[in-house]
């Protein structure tokens, strides 16, 4: 892409204190649990003890999740990345169908199938009463499946197709029991896809922007190119990185003062301030030193993170305690002590 010759660069570290602004990490957010998550984005809980830091995190307070999830105003399962997220449920059609025009299940083979989970998952149901119904259904309707289909989802117990995003984790039960049922907005009623896509966009800019479109691409598990179209079709302001990348924001969106003081801070397993960005641009906030530092390749798990002066400087464990990657002066060290004795973990 040519440069923009006439947009304004900015730096890494007004990029960092724009993240930080809109993540709440510079000044505390209001707003309950779900009105908190529509402004920060959907939360990664493969591991279910990082929302609660996470809100924790980016409010100054502890989160009751309990309420929101069983109101069905938050809504918890597979979504970005094939991943299990916590997203509010007025913004989860637009995510779905985002996800759905990914690619992540064309296998229109399965369409009448899934038609008929929805209808048995109208109230809560177990992962063994699922497999159950799915091979009922496969026994009934012979033929609809490819054999070699019909061998692998039964090789991984129909996993594949019941991480899907139409099926959310109900609240009630044991949360081991990983009890499935239908979404509050059937498939059919969410936007369509060109929609969805431009619905996405600015959610994404309105959390972590100013951004490219790799990076959305990239957190939405999408196609670069027509992210980038998306982008371009919507009355954006433009901007440079010091790479001479093409950046897009909001117009009212906060783009403080790169000198604006940053407190200390400890964020959660899997958290969006990293991973909302393709993995070559996180240096607004992961310094290239670090990376290897904070991310587990054996078993693909992205450490909590600590923050001084806005950018990660370490690690930290309910159990294990801070981990500094440089020495922190006392006021630092001290506040890093307080908030882990308040974290929520």
């Amino acid at each position: 892409m040519e440069p923009d010759l006439g947009a304004q660069v900015l730096s890494e570290r007004a990029l960092n204190r724009a993240l930080l602004a809109r993540q709440g990490l510079l000044e505390p957010l209001a707003g309950d649990p779900v009105e908190v998550l529509e402004r920060i984005g959907p939360l990664q809980a493969q591991n279910w003890a990082a929302p609660p830091v996470g809100l924790w995190a980016r409010t100054g307070r502890k989160a009751e999740l309990t309420p929101a999830l069983e109101g069905r105003r938050l809504l918890y399962g597979t979504l970005l990345r094939g991943t299990l997220h916590l997203v509010s449920a007025a913004q989860y059609p637009s995510y779905a169908a985002v996800v759905e025009a990914s690619g992540a299940r064309a296998q229109p083979q399965f369409e009448p199938l899934r038609q008929a989970l929805l209808e048995f998952a109208a109230e809560p149901r177990t992962q063994p009463e699922l497999v159950d119904f799915v091979e009922g259904w496969v026994t009934g309707h012979g033929g609809k499946i490819d054999a070699a289909e019909l061998a692998r989802q039964r090789q991984y117990r129909w996993r594949p197709l019941l991480r899907w995003h139409a099926l959310v984790r109900a609240p009630e039960g044991r949360r081991s029991e990983h009890r499935a049922l239908a979404a509050p907005v059937a498939p059919a009623q969410w936007p369509d896809s060109d929609t969805a896509l431009r619905d996405v966009v600015r959610l994404h800019l309105q959390a972590f922007g100013p951004a490219a479109a790799d990076d959305v691409a990239q957190w939405i598990g999408f196609k670069t190119p027509p992210v980038r179209a998306a982008l371009e079709g919507l009355d954006l302001e433009r901007f440079e990185d010091e790479r001479g990348r093409r950046l897009f924001d909001l117009a009212d969106a906060p783009r403080p003062h790169p000198e604006t003081p940053a407190p200390p801070r400890l964020l959660p397993w899997f958290d969006n301030v990293v991973l909302a960005y393709a993995p070559a641009n996180r240096g607004r906030i992961l310094p290239d030193a670090y990376r290897d530092r904070v991310y587990v390749r054996a078993n693909l798990q992205w450490l909590p993170l600590l923050l001084l002066d806005g950018m990660v400087a370490g690690t930290w464990g309910p159990k294990t305690g801070l981990k500094l990657f440089i020495k922190a002066n006392k006021a630092d060290a001290a506040a890093l002590q307080r908030l882990l004795a308040e974290c929520p973990a």
